[in-house]
């Protein structure tokens, strides 16, 4: 894909100066339209990131919760984050999530991405593995492997009881499924509903 200077710039997170330094020196190569403009391969811009040294990549720490009801999970979870990058002597951006861990359409999830496609990344925290998402966090390490980031996962080895966040998940596909089968206001809806949030409290 081919791109202008001033897009590749935003996508590396860099100035356009510093884009025109990287060509005189013949660290990248572009393109020129018909009328002089450059045109950067952005896939080639990308790998060049990725080879940066680690140590001058961000770490990110990813935080998430699937409902309003665990807010104090989210500070909890982004506490210990901060402490233990802390510990470790890195310089971090903590991103955060109130979501379903079915939702691939989050926005901090979609900025994660994002950052690691853009070889940025060093390092990648998390406090528990279902944090990125209920299913599908593997596609998420193919990325970090593929773009050089390392991911530390806290929690790796212990067991987490995770029924409340599965519950609040499935509560959403339902809630979602049920307003477009019976309409968002309608009587069967409201019923289902409350039917609902009694078996999920009584789990």
């Amino acid at each position: 894909m081919k791109i202008s200077i001033g897009k590749a710039a935003a996508e590396l997170g860099v100035t356009k100066e510093t884009l025109r330094r990287w060509e005189r020196s013949g660290r990248i190569a572009s393109e020129r339209t018909p009328k002089g403009h450059r045109r950067y391969d952005l896939s080639k811009l990308l790998g060049i990131t990725a080879r940066k040294n680690p140590s001058e990549k961000r770490t990110i720490g990813y935080a998430r919760v699937s409902s309003q009801d665990q807010k104090g999970d989210l500070v909890r979870q982004s506490s210990l984050l901060e402490s233990y990058c802390s510990s470790q002597g890195w310089k971090y951006e903590i991103l955060q999530d109130l979501g379903s861990g079915l939702n691939y359409n989050k926005k901090g999830l979609k900025n994660l991405i994002k950052q690691i496609c853009s070889g940025a990344v060093g390092r990648l925290v998390i406090t528990h593995k279902d944090r990125l998402l209920r299913f599908g966090s593997e596609l998420i390490f193919s990325l970090c492997e593929h773009f050089g980031t390392e991911v530390v996962i806290i929690n790796a080895s212990e067991e987490r009881d995770f029924e409340d966040d599965l519950v609040q998940d499935v509560l959403e596909i339902i809630t979602v499924f049920s307003a477009r089968l019976y309409g968002s206001r309608s009587r069967k809806n409201k019923k289902l509903l409350d039917a609902l949030k009694q078996a999920a409290n009584e789990i």
